[in-house]
């Protein structure tokens, strides 16, 4: 009997033995993921993105794209619009094109090099390498990290992510702010390395897609024929028809119209440069505008005033708003044109790229579905620019 039983402990510790042998700690994992990210030359995924930022969730379907050594494409669509905008990077600069609008915007920018987004896998693991206090679960199927995060967004304080055991392909990615509330969520079902592109995959006029050859922009630098760039100007519709330039008028919030236009474009900077579309006339005058509110506002601020405006000959409008936050809202017709904006910092407002430039006032602009976006304020902070942004998105939906 006793000769049984040391033969079942025996099995019992042997199963036990090759279970964990399929199993590793978090420091080899981590090891592993060293090794992985350094040596990645591409890789191709798609899923779903949720926002939970604002009142109601936003889903876009995401497609990223990445070929060594800073070549990426994320295209993100939104299924209810059937909307999609491409965020690109290649050795021309970083471009946000819409694609069904045939309309880009471009600026130069190191993105994402110098900030994380959470649909790449480079910035995944980067983020579970440089948390010394990360926590780590294994799953059935999957490694789980529990690690800081190293977003713009200062909101965001941890996320989970989900690793899968075959490979350390991404399989879901959870951000949560500082009370545990999943706010951006990624869910990926598919993912390849050492994906095979086309030549032309990071092109800007492929990805434009038909009739994109006679789009391509030119570049103009500031000074090279001997005069500067004029930047686009603003017209304030004044009431009883009467017209006036924005810049002669004093905001309240100690900023005015053309400030805004002016923290957007860097206009004056021997770095800001200007791409403007061959075919000016397409496009923008074919669209109708139809201006958005933002469905969120921060506390303690109420709008002030709301104004029709000409935005580099195209219909606008401006809101201006006042109270704990005094901020400016721009939104008009986006131009065919693509601008190179510098200084700035590239935001992630999950559904596109914004830049943000200036100091006081400071300016994010944005663009979707043929808009152009320009928040300009001397003391909003940029987490509650990012807020607002999102909003006016949820309400385009």
């Amino acid at each position: 009997m006793r000769r049984i039983t040391w033969i079942a402990a025996i099995i019992v510790s042997f199963s036990v033995f090759l279970a964990g042998c399929g199993t590793k700690d978090a420091g080899s994992v981590v090891k592993d993921l060293d090794k992985v990210v350094n040596s990645l030359e591409s890789y191709q995924g798609s899923g779903t993105m949720t926002l939970h930022t604002g009142q109601e969730p936003l889903t876009y379907q995401v497609d990223v794209s990445y070929q060594k050594p800073k070549y990426y494409r994320i295209a993100l669509t939104n299924p209810e619009k059937d909307i999609t905008q491409i965020v690109l990077r290649n050795d021309d600069g970083v471009f946000v094109l819409t694609p069904h609008l045939n309309k880009s915007f471009r600026f130069q920018s190191d993105w994402p090099d110098n900030q994380g987004q959470v649909y790449l896998y480079q910035t995944l693991v980067q983020s579970i390498l440089v948390d010394n206090s990360r926590q780590f679960v294994a799953e059935e199927d999957n490694y789980v990290f529990d690690v800081g995060a190293n977003y713009q967004n200062g909101s965001l304080a941890r996320q989970k992510i989900w690793l899968s055991k075959d490979g350390y392909k991404p399989q879901q990615v959870q951000v949560s702010d500082a009370n545990n509330t999943v706010m951006v969520e990624v869910k990926f079902n598919s993912f390849e390395f050492d994906k095979k592109f086309d030549s032309d995959a990071f092109d800007m006029k492929k990805n434009m897609g038909p009739g994109a050859a006679e789009q391509k922009p030119t570049e103009a630098e500031p000074g090279h024929d001997g005069s500067e760039h004029t930047p686009d100007k603003l017209t304030v519709e004044e009431p009883g028809g009467d017209s006036g330039n924005a810049a002669g008028e004093d905001a309240k919030n100690g900023e005015n119209a053309n400030s805004s236009e002016n923290g957007a474009e860097t206009e004056g900077s021997d770095n800001a440069k200007q791409d403007e579309e061959t075919d000016a006339t397409s496009g923008a005058a074919a669209q109708t505008f139809v201006p958005m509110e933002a469905s969120y506002m921060p506390d303690g601020v109420a709008l002030l005033d709301m104004r029709d405006i000409k935005l580099g000959g195209n219909q606008g409008i401006m809101m201006r708003f006042t109270g704990s936050y005094d901020y400016t809202l721009i939104q008009a017709l986006q131009k065919d044109r693509a601008v190179a904006l510098v200084p700035g910092d590239n935001i992630d407002l999950g559904h596109t790229i914004g830049l943000l430039t200036g100091d006081e006032p400071r300016t994010l602009t944005w663009t979707y579905d043929g808009m152009e976006y320009r928040l300009s304020s001397a003391n909003l902070p940029e987490s509650e620019m990012i807020k607002i942004s999102q909003s006016v998105l949820a309400m385009t939906k």
